[in-house]
């Protein structure tokens, strides 16, 4: 007798910088407009998916102590919009191996959320266009349409908003991720916009038509508050700079810094010299361009 295979898939969800931030305003809601250049790095979660017909449940599995395994979990949320638009009561089960460091402001639990709306609907034989999954993620979270996009882009409004961007170098990447948490909802709730630059920096500037200035045009408005907070952001900064970094800035609301390196050689020599403090993660990868 022929046993029914579960279907089941594997699949990769990279880290993202932001390479620029400007806060443009707040609006009704309580969500900031933004102008932000994200693009992906190479260091990616893994992810598994299964399905089992029948079940109508949801179950995430995570080692990592700060994940959560209920339905609080981005992933979980994804798996959760796409069977409810599908109108299926499968069982889906979630595996996560985590490699990716959780709040630090690369976006993972976006781009999981974006893997697994991806995955399923592979594994469901593509019932949904693009902008429809990018619809649903946009109700998880304002990144998720970015990871599904699946490019470097100029995200406006909430993140919504996506335009390509092109002309950007591979530049080897080197994160140091402090050994802190910090709440992007703090961050944003304290950030004065009459302090904010950023916009300035990119008037005239058209990102898809000129390659992007590591040393003119890196900027990130929420640096203003999380550096006061968090000075460590600061410390990791000059580290990076001293060690040959041609620019450097932190991503999102922190807490983690990049630096972008012109050679792989440089970079990991970077690397080696920052590993040894303890209060630090430090991860070479480069931008996926």
């Amino acid at each position: 007798m022929e046993t029914k295979q579960t279907p089941f898939l594997t699949l990769t969800a990279p880290a993202k910088i932001n390479l620029f931030l400007a806060v443009t305003g707040k609006r009704a809601d309580g969500y900031h407009d933004l102008i932000s250049l994200m693009c992906a790095v190479e260091l990616h979660d893994i992810l598994s998916l299964s399905l089992e017909p029948g079940g109508n449940r949801i179950r995430v599995v995570c080692s990592h102590r700060y994940v959560p395994e209920n339905e609080t979990n981005l992933a979980w949320r994804a798996a959760n919009v796409f069977m409810t638009n599908l109108r299926r009561q499968d069982k889906v089960t979630i595996t996560i191996e985590k490699r990716i460091p959780v709040g630090a402001g690369l976006g993972g639990g976006s781009s999981d959320a974006a893997a697994v709306l991806l995955g399923l609907n592979h594994l469901y034989q593509t019932p949904f266009l693009i902008k429809e999954l990018m619809s649903m993620g946009l109700t998880i979270g304002a990144d998720v349409p970015f990871f599904l996009y699946g490019k470097p882009a100029v995200a406006r409004g909430v993140g919504e908003k996506l335009e390509p961007c092109t002309g950007l170098c591979p530049f080897p990447v080197l994160l140091v991720c402090p050994r802190i948490s910090v709440s992007t909802r703090d961050i944003y709730k304290k950030l004065n916009l009459g302090l904010t630059k950023c916009e300035i920096k990119i008037n005239n500037f058209h990102f898809g038509a000129r390659n992007f200035d590591v040393l003119h045009h890196l900027c990130n408005d929420l640096e203003t508050v999380s550096v006061l907070k968090y000075p460590v952001i600061h410390k990791a900064k000059q580290a990076l700079l001293s060690n040959g970094a041609r620019g450097v800035l932190m991503s999102g609301s922190g807490p983690a810094v990049f630096g972008l390196f012109s050679d792989a050689d440089t970079a990991d020599s970077a690397r080696q010299s920052l590993a040894g403090n303890k209060n630090w993660r430090v991860f070479l990868t480069a931008l996926s361009v």
